[in-house]
């Protein structure tokens, strides 16, 4: 019943962290179609609780607005995702360089740990499991600096990319030529060397807009 809907606060949230989810995971995909009725019964909500977070979704860069045909994932194209990368590369180099000044000694073992474990995945031909430590990897880097609005920003950021429509660390021999680029920024940031560390990340994020331009262009509907 639609009495028992959530609504205000909580109805707007429970879509708008829900859809954030589904994208991330790769259940939502760019180009597919918003329907508030669908997203209403999905989660529970009233629509106008469904209206407010596709709002609030579309203001965060993950969805298009488009007048007289409804809402959809927005479809990034290779010069936003480009451009996206350039931004990240800024701010990682940022957050690499504090943490090389900031991480204690279990920072140093957890990063020790998460190299050793990318080494294996990509040596066995995990690429899901390389791929998740690849995110896990950035997201450590980014807590360890400290730099909270650095952090904000890049989880926007990289919520725009929608993952799956850009996933590198997937793709033949990629995982091969990132893993060294990720291997040098554990160990800037472990040997203490700011420079060096955000060196090494915005080399990465270099060779990461290298790939993308070489990407076909999934068009204005994600084809």
């Amino acid at each position: 019943m639609a009495q028992n809907r959530a609504t205000g606060q909580a109805g707007r949230s429970a879509v708008f962290q829900g859809v954030r989810q589904a994208l991330a995971a790769g259940d939502m995909v760019p180009g597919q179609r918003l329907v508030e009725q669908e997203l209403s019964e999905t989660f529970q909500v009233t629509r106008s609780s469904v209206r407010e977070a596709l709002q609030e979704l579309a203001a965060e860069g993950l969805v298009e607005l488009i007048p007289r045909r409804g809402a959809r994932v927005r479809v990034i194209s290779v010069e936003d995702a480009v451009q996206i990368t350039e931004c990240r590369a800024a701010l990682e180099g940022l957050c690499a360089r504090r943490a090389a000044g900031l991480a204690t000694a279990e920072h140093h073992a957890t990063l020790r740990e998460i190299g050793a474990a990318m080494r294996e995945a990509v040596a066995n031909g995990e690429l899901e499991t390389y791929s998740a430590l690849n995110r896990r990897l950035h997201d450590l880097v980014a807590e360890m600096s400290g730099q909270h609005v650095a952090g904000s920003l890049l989880e926007r950021l990289n919520g725009q990319m929608v993952r799956y429509q850009f996933r590198l660390a997937l793709r033949p021999g990629r995982p091969t030529q990132s893993l060294p680029q990720h291997l040098s920024i554990i160990d800037a940031i472990v040997a203490g060397d700011p420079q060096a560390a955000e060196a090494a990340a915005r080399a990465h994020l270099d060779s990461v807009i290298e790939q993308l331009r070489a990407t076909p262009d999934p068009g204005p509907f994600g084809t």
